[in-house]
């Protein structure tokens, strides 16, 4: 290969969203937004509908139509940035169904699509989007007088099982939805691995569909491959890439990779991170270049023809680690250039 093969497997993906719609009474969904977290919406949404899922959550319109684009007509497309200036003809057009989270929202709504379907969002105390519980006492009766499909609120440390802003959110959305006879939502990944007192009438798997540690019992999605350039010795005391950020303490085997922060390998992971070559792994020396990465394959005992960055060895939240960020980010950013690969789905 002469670029770095990013494989995105779908039966694993869609295996995840299984077991974690199983964990619970509720209807899963599906959170497929940036891009569903950078490996492809519409492979992944059209797996993702292949498995049973019938309701899927974007963030912007944009990525609605996309997505409606590739699934076709049937599934429910909630947009969790609600109505904004300029999408009604968008969602009208596409069946895209809006989360309103302000009174503005619901005027711009109500006034430029009568009659077309909206969600609300609630704010428990992330304080992020959504009404806050004085802005819904104000506007209940009127919202719900025109019927929303769903009201939704966002948890904020769900992946802490022991914080106890969990419950007081949790309290707070019951008290604001007391009596509702509409579908409700509140669980993202962790609060679904939480308890299922959180799941109300439909959740929202996201990153553990993807791999990542909030769904710990979670298949491996992702790998990333990238092929080795060149190899060559260095000799102590001899500095490897920009402004010798790494220098040789011992006679050392270096390898160029093909791939680098124009790829989305966060510049901050050279002298941090590793990369692995069958089962050994090899530090990433010196500064992540725009195209290339250097590593030391010095333990390896052989000039490797490729090396993995994610896979089986090292998923998203390790190299999440390493960077000092999470999982979503690794994902998030992952680069256009790689030749994708889909498994399964």
């Amino acid at each position: 290969m002469s670029t770095a093969t990013l494989t995105i497997d779908l039966s694993a993906l869609t295996a995840n969203w299984s077991a974690l719609a199983a964990m619970g009474r509720a209807e899963a969904g599906a959170v497929v937004k940036a891009d569903a977290y950078g490996l492809g919406a519409a492979r992944v949404g059209r797996a993702l509908a292949k498995a049973g899922a019938r309701t899927f959550f974007v963030a912007v319109t944009e990525e609605g139509v996309a997505l409606r684009q590739a699934l076709g007509d049937g599934p429910v497309i909630y947009i969790l940035s609600g109505h904004m200036a300029g999408d009604a003809d968008m969602l009208s057009d596409m069946d895209l169904t809006p989360i309103l989270n302000s009174l503005d929202q619901m005027i711009r709504h109500l006034e430029a699509l009568p009659g077309h379907p909206f969600g609300l969002q609630l704010d428990t105390g992330m304080n992020r989007l959504g009404m806050e519980p004085s802005e819904w006492a104000a506007v209940r009766d009127i919202a719900l007088a025109q019927g929303p499909q769903i009201i939704i609120s966002h948890l904020a440390c769900a992946e802490d099982r022991d914080e106890a802003m969990n419950t007081d959110q949790l309290s707070l959305f019951r008290q604001m939805t007391a009596g509702l006879d509409c579908p409700l939502s509140l669980a993202n990944t962790g609060g679904i691995v939480l308890d299922r007192a959180y799941h109300f009438d439909v959740t929202r798997p996201g990153i553990g569909m993807y791999g990542g540690r909030t769904f710990p019992q979670a298949q491996p999605v992702v790998t990333l491959d990238m092929p080795v350039i060149q190899c060559r010795d260095v000799a102590p005391g001899e500095a490897v890439g920009y402004s010798r950020a790494w220098i040789a303490e011992r006679p050392s085997r270096i390898a160029t990779l093909s791939a680098g922060y124009a790829d989305g390998i966060l510049r901050c992971l050279g002298n941090r991170a590793a990369v692995w070559a069958e089962d050994t792994p090899c530090p990433i020396v010196g500064r992540i270049s725009m195209d290339l990465i250097g590593v030391d394959i010095t333990d390896l005992g052989h000039d490797p023809k490729s090396v993995a960055l994610l896979g089986p060895h090292q998923g998203i939240d390790v190299v999440g680690d390493a960077a000092g960020t999470i999982g979503y980010e690794i994902l998030t950013s992952l680069g256009a250039r790689y030749t994708r690969r889909y498994l399964g789905g």
